[in-house]
């Protein structure tokens, strides 16, 4: 192991801009996926004809399939129909695809573990449902939601490492070409690439903790 070669500012500075492009495809497939979850989840909760089983079977589908043949199926199946994603904008489609169908669970369990008796009395003092679902419902369930919600964040953090496999310039894809450089530098490499994920995820569990024990 050479500490002193792979700790050299290039190198480390480096491994760096990898972390700092992946909490960049982390903090917009977290964007994306929320608006996604919470618009599938509402319309879940809602129970449209039609639309309600549709969607469901849409979900479990894409909740039930590995990120990695996700990611797979939109760098390299969309090409072949038209649509060519370069990697950052696959890794992020991907990301948003699968997180936004877990978050829209999410969302749905919150939203139906709001009292309807709260709904009902909503209902009848004359409010009307999309009123009552922005002023009733959905402040309450995003408070129940909130400790599951940064929990799935930090999966996704974690999750963004499987784009690697399309070369996306993340962390452990810049681990790998200093490996490439030496052998020597993989070990302290993966030493302070786990330091960089446990700082940020760390927090983040905290975080979601302290929401939990707040109950809020």
């Amino acid at each position: 192991m050479d500490f002193a070669g792979a700790y050299s500012w290039p190198n480390l500075s480096f491994i760096l801009q990898g972390f700092g492009m992946t909490l960049l495809v982390a903090a917009l497939s977290i964007l994306f996926s929320f608006v996604l979850g919470t618009l599938l989840g509402i319309l879940r909760y809602t129970r449209v004809p039609l639309l309600n089983p549709l969607l469901a079977v849409i979900i479990d589908l894409i909740r039930n399939l590995p990120l990695l043949l996700i990611i797979y199926f939109i760098y390299i199946v969309l090409p072949q129909l038209g649509l060519k994603l370069p990697p950052f904008g696959a890794a992020i489609a991907a990301l948003t695809l699968f997180e936004g169908a877990m978050i829209s669970e999410i969302v749905r369990g919150g939203l139906t573990s709001v009292d309807r008796g709260q709904i009902e009395a909503a209902r009848s003092s004359g409010l009307g449902y999309v009123q009552t679902m922005r002023h009733i419902i959905l402040p309450q369930a995003l408070r129940r939601m909130a400790p599951p919600l940064v929990s799935q964040f930090i999966s996704l953090l974690k999750d963004t490492s499987l784009a690697i496999i399309i070369s996306l310039p993340e962390i452990m894809h810049n681990v790998q070409i200093l490996q490439g450089h030496s052998p020597n530098y993989v070990i302290p490499a993966l030493i302070v690439a786990a330091l960089l994920y446990f700082a940020v995820n760390y927090t983040l569990s905290i975080i979601a903790r302290r929401l939990e024990a707040r109950k809020i």
